[in-house]
């Protein structure tokens, strides 16, 4: 399962996008870190470190023996090591009519290997307070583990039994497969997903990420079948870590090298064709679910990561509606009018998707006038744009709150492989801030006229909703 061992009173934060000033990391004695002649940890030759000392965090970039690329922060005043592994292949390579076998694999992962059936797997991961566990996305495959750095060559020791063999056994595969059948069946009364489900249906229906699991992909998946998934997707080649601990590079590495010595040195996976998006549909589309309330959906195409516009998106999203309570949309649509308790919008810059999307919730006999309130604030930012001072107010917001992403190991470890996964160079974390301080008021009424016109939007709308003709 999915669900990781916790640490108890040390249990640490799961990953999260954003950013947090941490000391800059100092050498530390080989036994303040760990303990060789307890853990057998054995160091490596000297290894070629570069290292990047930046404003948010100290990064020592390294290729271990093995041929894995690491990025680690040393922290020795915490003695716990968070560990961050990603492929770049993801769910899009599930065989066709076996939907969801990569979500199945990832499952599977922590659920006993080697001689150690599942439970016995977890009790040991117990004693030695550590955690491992797997997901997916459409782009990626990851696997996360946190331990006490007094017990990493151990901890190690388990993530390589995990990763050379996996057992697959038939108690967990057959209440895996219990779980999604009843998943199956609560996602066609789940407003979230049947909003999801019509927008990719309207914007992207022939796209690999509109492929669904169903029923039958479910039961057309086996055990040998997540075997072979696991060694497509997980790999040495490509492979990248993160690792945020009271470590040094020379005691990493051979502990990675380890872990993964039994993967498969390659494979041939498939990248997916950046999502053309359709014409925007000219009418809500409504989807029919009896209940109080609708969810009101949107979105609309957004621009690449690496556009020059990006951080003009960023700032111009935070005053439109992914401010809280200091956006437009909540001041409106909440405060103003009372049609929500809560909407929002968000800018996605995947690498074969780009989506300005938002959304809320509102009474079934109130849905018209929610799309209404939001098309009238979408057309006034497109003819008005913002003031000085939103754009003062976004700034110091974006800016201000990015520390708080590097206030734990784990944030930090997390916030490096997204960044990596982005394509992103190491000195990313010192550049963000100063970007989004560039951007300027004409930058932002300029992207507000292309992006935020209300016909670029596709409405959905999940209930029983009132008004839409109007």
């Amino acid at each position: 399962m999915n669900t990781s061992t916790l640490f108890g009173a040390a249990a640490l934060a799961l990953f999260v996008t954003g950013c947090t000033t941490i000391e800059e990391a100092t050498p530390v004695e080989a036994e303040t870190v760990v303990d060789a002649a307890q853990t057998d940890l054995v160091e490596a030759p000297a290894l070629d470190v570069t290292v990047h000392d930046g404003e948010f965090a100290t990064i020592q970039q390294f290729v271990t023996p093995g041929g894995v690329s690491v990025w680690l922060v040393e922290e020795p005043s915490i003695p716990i090591l968070s560990l961050r592994m990603a492929w770049q292949a993801g769910r899009t390579n599930d065989p066709e009519g076996m939907e969801g076998l990569t979500n199945a694999m990832v499952y599977h992962m922590n659920e006993g290997a080697g001689d150690l059936e599942a439970q016995a797997f977890f009790k040991r991961m117990e004693e030695l307070n550590m955690s491992f566990s797997c997901s997916a996305s459409n782009e990626s495959t990851f696997c996360n583990s946190s331990m006490l750095t007094e017990n990493a060559a151990d901890s190690f020791d388990m993530i390589a039994l995990a990763f050379a063999e996996p057992r697959f056994d038939d108690g967990p595969f057959e209440r895996y497969q219990r779980e999604q059948e009843v998943s199956l069946q609560t996602r066609e009364t789940n407003a979230q997903y049947l909003a999801s489900r019509a927008r990719i249906e309207a914007l992207y229906p022939d796209h690999p990420y509109a492929r669904n699991t169903s029923a039958e992909s479910l039961a057309a998946i086996t055990q040998d079948a997540m075997r072979a998934q696991k060694d497509l997707l997980m790999v040495q080649e490509g492979m990248l870590v993160t690792a945020v601990g009271a470590i040094s590079p020379e005691e990493l590495a051979p502990l990675i090298d380890k872990a993964v010595a039994g993967l498969p040195e390659q494979s041939e996976t498939v990248e997916p064709e950046t999502v053309v998006l359709a014409e925007p549909a000219a009418a809500p589309i409504t989807v029919e679910l009896p209940q109080p309330q609708s969810l009101v959906t949107f979105a609309a195409p957004a621009m690449t990561r690496e556009d020059p516009d990006f951080y003009t998106a960023v700032v111009l999203n935070y005053t439109f509606g992914g401010g809280g309570f200091e956006s437009r949309l909540m001041k409106d649509l909440r405060v103003e009018k009372g049609l929500t308790y809560g909407v929002y919008t968000s800018v996605s810059a995947g690498d074969k998707l780009q989506l300005w999307s938002g959304g809320g919730q509102t009474k079934n006999e109130s849905a018209g006038e929610f799309i209404a309130a939001v098309k009238a604030n979408m057309s006034k930012m497109v003819e008005e744009g913002m003031t000085e001072q939103e754009l003062a107010d976004a700034k110091s917001y974006l800016t201000g709150s990015y520390p708080l992403g590097f206030d734990s190991n784990a944030k930090i470890a997390g916030n490096m492989m997204g960044v990596r996964l982005d394509g992103l160079p190491v000195d990313f974390f010192d550049k963000r801030n100063a970007m989004v301080e560039a951007v300027t008021l004409d930058d932002v009424n300029r992207v507000a006229r292309e992006y935020l016109n209300p016909e670029n939007f596709t409405f959905v709308v999940v209930g029983e909703p009132e008004g839409l003709d109007g």
